[in-house]
């Protein structure tokens, strides 16, 4: 069945010597998944959830008791005081451009610790000009770059000591930079140095790809607030859309009055029959980040077998879902992406090209042949077009639908 899918005897070979190498990893994913699962039935117990909050409301969305509740089933979930889980979130994007200008005011500094954040924040900050970014409101920004791929201790505590910095955001995977994605000890790291110095500045960490990789969230290592996306791991698969801020209460209600307006914060906002769909995608979640970890973990070993450069390898420690391969050859590259799509269940038969996107400074290739538009939980790989031609791979929803879209990718550039 293997042949009939268009997969080479080669790579059929090549798999299964990989699936034998890397059970270790996979019983250290299938012991973090299990933590996690306890995790979300436990805060669906505690909340008592059942049929009553699957129910919709419409409108200004005045007393929907099932939003009400799915924002405490999260918030205990992340260890958060409280959470802001909303479909009217367009993006991971959107949720931290909220998160931005709830928290910061004109004439406020903020500081990326991590390096330059993800491209498609270049606008809202004001790296690239825009006249609706931060910086066109006035607020100040810099950035303290990684040294081999761990934060410059030193430097954050030195300009930390001086305390005239608002807010300080960590994005915990790597974007399209070539450092690698940030795990959660390191993140530990650094927050116990930022408040060595200083109490007052507000951490916010980007969790994007990064929700149930480890059995720890930011918030439960000393971050104040953390933001990331419904189409990615905590959606499960199964949200259609949205997006979460989830933290300090204080900094969620600002969160949420700039979301809707001040005055009417988190008390609006229908839900138009999602309920169901969000607590069925976090329910899934742990499961479904643990295939999207294998997969990757699969794809680390037998493309480094093949003699390419994935990072992670596959035995190291993995902070978020997210897979890179460095081709070093722009056809195979695309070739790669291409061949993702043909092994996907949805438009299988497009053939991605890259192209100019909204947001980004390169051209663009994405696979995507997803049930959910833009799901990056899903099996899909996109990458700018510009050396070394790194392919970002992430998702797969089984295990083994993952792991035959990789082998049917592969065999598309051998």
């Amino acid at each position: 069945m293997y042949k009939e899918f268009g997969i080479k005897d080669e790579v059929i070979n090549l798999a299964e010597k990989a699936e034998k190498d890397v059970a270790k990893q996979f019983d250290e994913v299938n012991r973090r998944c299990e933590i996690n699962t306890l995790k979300v039935l436990k805060a669906f117990n505690k909340y008592n959830i059942s049929d009553m909050h699957f129910g919709s409301t419409s409108g200004y969305g005045y007393g929907d008791v099932g939003r009400d509740t799915i924002e405490k089933v999260f918030a205990d979930v992340l260890g958060a005081e409280d959470a802001l889980v909303r479909s009217q979130f367009i993006s991971g994007t959107h949720a931290l451009t909220v998160a931005l200008f709830a928290f910061l005011r004109p004439g406020d500094k903020f500081v990326s610790i991590s390096g330059k954040p993800y491209d498609t924040l270049d606008e809202v900050i004001g790296i690239v000009d825009n006249n609706s970014s931060l910086k066109a409101f006035g607020v100040q920004y810099e950035q303290i770059d990684l040294i081999n791929d761990d934060f410059d201790y030193d430097k954050i505590k030195e300009r930390f000591s001086v305390n005239d910095i608002k807010l300080v955001e960590i994005q915990r995977s790597r974007g399209y930079s070539l450092r690698k994605s940030i795990t959660m000890d390191k993140i530990e790291k650094v927050i116990e140095t930022i408040r060595s110095v200083n109490k007052d500045v507000i951490i916010m960490v980007d969790n994007c790809y990064g929700e149930f990789v480890d059995d720890k969230e930011p918030i439960n290592v000393g971050a104040d607030v953390m933001v990331g996306s419904l189409i990615k791991n905590l959606g499960g698969g199964i949200a259609p859309n949205g997006a979460y801020i989830a933290g300090r209460k204080d900094l969620v209600e600002l969160a949420a009055e700039r979301l809707t307006a001040p005055g009417l914060g988190k008390e609006v906002g229908p839900t138009l029959g999602i309920n169901k769909y969000i607590l069925q995608g976090l329910f899934f979640a742990p499961s479904v980040v643990a295939s999207s970890l294998k997969t990757a973990i699969f794809s680390s070993k037998i493309l480094e077998d093949m003699g390419f450069k994935p990072v992670p390898r596959f035995d190291e420690r993995r902070a978020d879902i997210v897979q890179t391969i460095e081709f070093g050859d722009k056809d195979k590259l695309i070739k790669y992406c291409q061949g993702i799509q043909m092994g996907s269940p949805v438009d299988s038969n497009s053939i991605p090209e890259p192209w100019d996107m909204p947001g980004y400074t390169d051209q663009v290739i994405m696979a995507a042949g997803a049930f959910t538009q833009g799901s990056s939980i899903e099996l899909s790989c996109d990458a700018p077009i510009r050396p070394p031609y790194m392919a970002f791979q992430q998702g797969g929803l089984t295990y083994e639908y993952g792991k035959i879209g990789v082998m049917k990718a592969i065999s598309q550039i051998i």
